[in-house]
């Protein structure tokens, strides 16, 4: 018997992870992650049929700040806003366009964006949750740079959702794509089928991801590692690998504090991020490399490329190309506008087989930083993409003061429309939290949030990979 038991923990290790059963309510709103990022002709029709919207009330013109007024919104409960949104301008063909909410006690800035165009529509879609219940509030369009620009809007939706609604519509997603059905048959070595066996599973991987930043104070700390290796399949070097770190002079290398940390992941079967070739922020690039430009620099960045991903090639999954290159341009700016475009090209050509990722800040943990919106990002890593880069991975660093988890998934959602993995690579919580809240948070770490499924009109041959935050 113990061949058949070692044979059926292999069988049913993967169904049986996860949360019980729990399935959305037939009467729950059932979450629609419907997003796009062309700019239409015309607009679709709005989600939830408009939800908790009439269509009396949304303005029928355009305006330099379009307006809905909405009543009763409540605490505990998580609102999903999208709405068609164009332009209608003589001297500007596109506009970022921000989507802000007043209430009788709290005014929030940004509840969503979208790059709008004047001659088609652009979807916006962002959320909210609400602090404290508001009779009367407003919820209006600006163009985010204060001009004046004349704003249209249709196919608006609001649609509330109650914390359980919103869980039960999470669990029943992983239900759908994190888990199978699977029926055990037991036998004996014979073949013959045995009737009334006690089965015992036991968990001895983890498939899904969870990692957490480590440092140099890991070498020769035994409690240290203990730690970090129960609870972790994954990991980031979160200085030892960047530039000012394995070459603070010129032509003095050293590896040696990376080559012992890879040391440990390898002995622990714990897959590693590359963190990072390039950091567009000069505060964070070596002072040496600062003072070069022209031909010395691009000297200097080849033989960076050349010596770290030589060393490591096939050593970690992913690696981070050009940091936080949404924000900086240190590179670009002293290399010409095609530097990011080929360092992406060199680090393929030295490692094909390790996923690039564009990796930066205020993606999801606000829509208020005008230099990395959800729009932003797409276009940015599109635009590589058609240069000729292969790049097929979405860093998203997770800085968060206070998480808007309806804003975050909205923002997933249109990520989810790239078709590429999504991770998670540095979230931590500001600690400030904890004082108003009482909740807090510190430490770093990161993970795969990444869930499979598809659209009921899509084939399995046609499944998209998507992110689903699940707050947790």
């Amino acid at each position: 018997m113990k061949d058949a038991s070692a044979f059926i923990s292999f069988l049913v290790f993967f169904p049986l992870l996860g949360s019980p059963w729990i399935a959305a309510s037939l009467d729950d709103p059932q979450y629609d992650h419907t997003a796009y990022t062309k700019c239409k002709e015309e607009p679709e029709k709005p989600l939830y049929n408009g939800g908790i919207l009439e269509p009396h009330q949304l303005p029928q013109s355009a305006s330099s700040s379009p307006a809905l007024l909405l009543h009763n919104l409540t605490t505990s409960t998580k609102y999903s806003f999208s709405s068609w949104v164009k332009i209608q301008s003589s001297d500007s063909d596109s506009a970022l366009v921000t989507a802000s909410l007043r209430t009788d006690n709290e005014a929030y800035n940004c509840i969503g964006t979208v790059a709008a165009k004047r001659g088609c529509w652009s979807f916006l879609k962002g959320g909210f949750t609400l602090d404290w219940p508001s009779y009367s509030s407003t919820l209006s369009f600006q163009s985010s740079d204060g001009r004046d620009i004349a704003i249209v809007i249709a196919s608006a939706s609001l649609q509330p959702f109650t914390d359980q609604q919103w869980r039960r519509n999470q669990q029943d997603m992983i239900n759908k794509v994190r888990k199978r059905a699977v029926t055990i048959h037991v036998s004996d070595n014979n073949g013959d089928r045995l009737q009334g066996v006690e089965i015992n599973v036991k968990q001895v991987s983890k498939d899904f991801p969870f990692g957490s930043a480590i440092a140099k104070t890991i070498l020769g700390n035994v409690v240290y590692q203990n730690w970090f290796v129960e609870r972790f399949n994954a990991a980031v070097f979160e200085n030892e690998l960047k530039w000012y770190a394995t070459e603070p002079h010129p032509g003095q290398i050293n590896y040696t504090i990376a080559d012992e940390m890879l040391e440990f992941v390898r002995v622990n079967r714990i897959i590693t991020r590359g963190h990072n070739i390039f950091w567009e922020d000069p505060k964070y690039t070596p002072e040496w490399v600062r003072n070069l430009a022209g031909p010395q620099l691009e000297s200097a960045v080849s033989a960076r490329i050349q010596s770290l991903m030589s060393r490591y090639r096939e050593e970690f999954i992913h690696w981070d190309v050009s940091n936080e290159m949404l924000h900086f341009d240190f590179y670009e700016r002293r290399l010409g506008p095609n530097a990011t475009l080929r360092f992406f090209q060199m680090a393929h050509e030295s490692d094909p087989l390790a996923t690039l990722f564009m990796n930066e800040f205020n993606v999801v943990e606000t829509c208020s930083d005008a230099n990395s919106t959800v729009d932003n990002y797409i276009s940015t890593l599109r635009g590589l993409r058609r240069g000729g880069v292969s790049m097929d991975g979405v860093g998203l660093e997770g800085h968060f003061k206070e998480p808007n988890l309806p804003l975050m998934r909205a923002i997933l959602d249109k990520l989810g429309t790239l078709k590429l993995p999504m991770w998670l690579t540095e979230v931590d919580i500001s600690s400030t939290l904890g004082h108003s809240s009482g909740r807090s948070f510190t430490g770093r770490f990161f993970a795969s949030f990444c869930e499979w499924y598809y659209a009921l009109d899509r084939p399995p041959s046609q499944r998209v990979l998507r992110n689903v935050l699940d707050g947790r």
